[in-house]
């Protein structure tokens, strides 16, 4: 495991991330990507290198990342998840969807995958987010608000009234 770094992300597997919370518990945030996607690398470039973010992850969250066209395998509630399909000789361009995808219900990238303390999928949240944008996403899974909404319309209420704090 890596040592964490003030105003870096400390990204860890879905593996590492799930042992973790056993002695200490924190809902994961998992950013699945692929190497072709444009968006991603955006992501990663102009949202979680936000030092807001970062420190506001490590604090509350166990990060991971998670090539959704990647050929790495996958344990997840005593499963094991592969992409059988996989082709090296496409690994810079699409490739075939990771097994795993389909649990995290992925339909683009880059998608956020949310887990609650015990590993639990919450939900999937398509597309390149902003700090602020994630800022909002965080904070209604920590504070676990989420729970609370049966509506669009109550996240739509949550949306509105939500006063991001993280420097764009």
């Amino acid at each position: 495991m890596t040592k964490e770094v003030e105003g870096k992300i400390n990204w860890l597997t879905l593996e590492e991330a799930i042992e973790l919370q056993k002695t200490a518990p924190k809902k994961i945030m998992m950013d699945v990507y692929t190497n072709w996607c444009g968006p991603c690398k955006m992501l990663d470039k102009n949202t979680f290198q936000n030092e807001d973010v970062a420190n506001y992850v490590n604090e509350h969250f166990y990060a991971v990342k998670f090539n959704g066209e990647g050929n790495q395998s996958v344990t997840y509630k005593d499963k094991t998840f592969a992409n059988p399909n996989y082709d090296a000789t496409k690994a810079n361009r699409r490739n075939s969807a990771h097994e795993f995808t389909r649990v995290l219900k992925i339909r683009a990238y880059p998608t956020m995958a949310f887990f609650d303390e015990e590993a639990n999928f919450i939900t999937p949240v398509t597309g390149y987010l902003k700090p602020q944008q994630l800022e909002l996403y965080l904070k209604l899974f920590k504070s676990d608000k989420y729970k609370e909404m049966t509506t669009p319309e109550q996240f739509n209420e949550y949306y509105k009234s939500f006063k991001g704090t993280f420097k764009e």
